[in-house]
């Protein structure tokens, strides 16, 4: 499967209280486990929040089922871009 970083312009998020972020994650977890149900292979692995912006990482087959969960969930997918190589501070040892 192939790896997307998806920025989200969500107003506020920055300061959004924990029970806004349980709800938000819970209301995104609903529609992967219908997408997941209807054999859509897809993947959520963590997001950071930053200002006005999430930048979520997802694993998925196509970009178009970020669309999908985009507007099924309602959160926007205001950038969506495939990783196309990962680096950490182990690369250097080869």
């Amino acid at each position: 499967m192939r790896r997307f970083i998806i920025e989200r312009d969500i107003p506020d998020i920055g300061s959004a209280e924990r029970e806004q972020l349980r709800a938000a994650a819970g209301q995104s977890n609903e529609v992967l486990q219908a997408m997941q149900s209807e054999g859509k292979a897809i993947q959520w692995e963590h997001s950071y929040v930053a200002g006005d912006k999430t930048f979520c990482v997802y694993v998925c087959d196509r970009a178009e089922l970020i669309d999908e969960h985009a507007e099924r969930s309602g959160f926007p997918a205001t950038i969506v871009t495939e990783v196309g190589k990962i680096i950490d501070p182990t690369t250097e040892k080869g």
